[in-house]
């Protein structure tokens, strides 16, 4: 399924991830009868990801609260320690983002995001994207077309959402 503005996300699990422990959730418990911006990133710790990306969210999640985001969650294909790490050390959880992992990509996979880059060790990973979410249905998409962080960052889903 490619993913677009008006669809619906398709049911999947993923790990929420704690800085105690972590829990399974479906998407639709994930989103129903809330606004949750996700972005997704390539790896946990990887540079733009973890220099740009998810700082621009840390930076951002007040503005996107005051437009009525209830959840911000950052998805990566990374395992459940690998995720607890990086939202520790990162500040993720003291700014309040969600850490999700999707372990075998099968969400990624199900929405149309999965790619491979061999020769750097990142296999069935999570192209970069950010959306927000209202009960299920995708209101903002911004898959990264290219490198960077400039349509699925932080700055730029505060400006999508008006």
């Amino acid at each position: 399924m490619e993913l677009s503005v008006g669809a619906r996300l398709p049911e999947a699990t993923l790990v929420r991830v704690t800085p105690e422990g972590q829990e399974a959730v479906t998407t639709t418990a994930l989103t129903a009868g809330r606004r949750v911006v996700l972005f997704a990133v390539p790896g946990a710790f990887t540079p733009t990801c973890d220099s740009e990306h998810l700082p621009s969210f840390i930076r951002t999640i007040g503005a996107l609260k005051s437009k009525g985001i209830d959840e911000v969650a950052c998805l990566a294909v990374n395992d459940v320690f690998v995720m607890r790490a990086w939202g520790r050390a990162a500040g993720a959880f003291d700014a309040g983002i969600t850490m999700l992992s999707d372990p075998e990509a099968a969400f990624s996979a199900s929405i149309g995001m999965v790619f491979s880059v061999p020769a750097v060790g990142l296999i069935n990973r999570s192209k970069r994207y950010a959306m927000m979410v209202e009960d299920g249905v995708v209101r903002v998409w911004n898959p990264e077309p290219d490198r960077g962080c400039a349509i699925s960052g932080g700055e730029a889903m505060v400006a999508a959402l008006g």
